[in-house]
């Protein structure tokens, strides 16, 4: 299965949150792949800086455990569009939320997440509480 990890998993597994952990399992099968978009290792850095984390290991470990895709234009656009639909249902729906559904249409994945905008979303792996 392929997975696209947004930065609220990231930054809960990798402070070891009981939310964090569910994705032990997921990186434990060696048949699923996960994707991290540059935008979410922006988001990642700057919660590190707001709370003085060292952003070296961490940044290491989410390029051993996913692979890195660019943003492209196409996915701003298409995120836009997602955007602007998803609002009309889920107050304050993110672009770079958008912007990961669009990658997920476009590689078939499942976004893991505990943000709750995604919440009863299709194809979700939803770790929150």
């Amino acid at each position: 299965m392929r997975y696209i990890i947004d930065s609220y998993a990231w930054i809960e597994y990798l402070t070891g949150s009981k939310e964090g952990q569910r994705m032990e399992k997921l990186f434990a099968d060696m048949g699923n792949k996960f994707v991290t978009m540059e935008c979410c290792v922006a988001e990642i850095l700057s919660y590190c800086l707001r709370n003085n984390i060292g952003f070296n290991g961490i940044n290491d470990a989410i390029n051993k455990n996913s692979f890195i895709f660019p943003v492209l234009r196409e996915h701003w656009i298409e995120g836009a569009k997602i955007r602007f639909e998803m609002r009309k249902k889920i107050k304050g729906f993110g672009l770079i939320d958008a912007v990961l559904i669009a990658k997920q249409r476009e590689i078939n994945a499942e976004i893991i997440t505990g943000d709750p905008h995604f919440k009863g979303l299709k194809s979700i792996v939803y770790i929150g509480d």
